[in-house]
């Protein structure tokens, strides 16, 4: 597990690098735009495929600190050990739903490849998004399978709530 939490914090980092790099690159179109008249031609399009490529690089991580909603308001009350069950299944469901997208987002890059697809403006090459969405999909569903086998290790989800105020203080 060690292995998968390394990749995935991995994962999180290049997702955080590509917002960043967003981040910047509308920054600098915006002031370019309003003090020179000039913006970065395609800047929406660049953001568009980082952002759908960073929301999948973090993936693994959520899925690997229970981050995924739970709706636990009819099974809160029961035994631990039925809870746990529920949340295995729940891994495994996951796992097939990442597994699904691992596959499908591989055969829609190799199609886009095949047929040289670009963005309309800027002409970027499509398949690089799928190039960072295959593997974070397939992670995702190596962590789900993980879990569903061999439970969470004792972790139990974060309360957000108890995250944000341990992290003010």
């Amino acid at each position: 597990m060690r292995v998968l939490e390394s990749l995935a914090k991995l994962c999180a980092i290049l997702a955080g690098v590509l917002l960043t790099g967003i981040t910047l690159m509308t920054c600098a179109s915006l002031i370019g735009r309003n003090t020179t008249g000039h913006s970065i031609v395609g800047a929406f399009e660049l953001t568009g495929v980082a952002a759908g490529a960073a929301i999948a690089l973090f993936m693994p991580l959520c899925q690997i600190r229970r981050g995924n909603i739970i709706v636990d308001f009819f099974t809160a009350s029961l035994p631990e050990r039925v809870n746990d069950k529920f949340d295995r299944i729940g891994a495994l469901l996951l796992f097939v739903v990442f597994a699904l997208l691992a596959w499908r987002s591989t055969l829609g890059g190799i199609n886009v490849w095949q047929s040289n697809s670009e963005t309309q403006i800027m002409g970027f090459p499509e398949w690089v998004v799928y190039a960072f969405m295959v593997p974070a999909f397939a992670l995702s569903a190596l962590i789900g399978l993980w879990q569903a086998v061999f439970g969470f290790g004792g972790t139990k989800p974060e309360d957000p709530v108890a995250a944000a105020q341990e992290a003010v203080q």
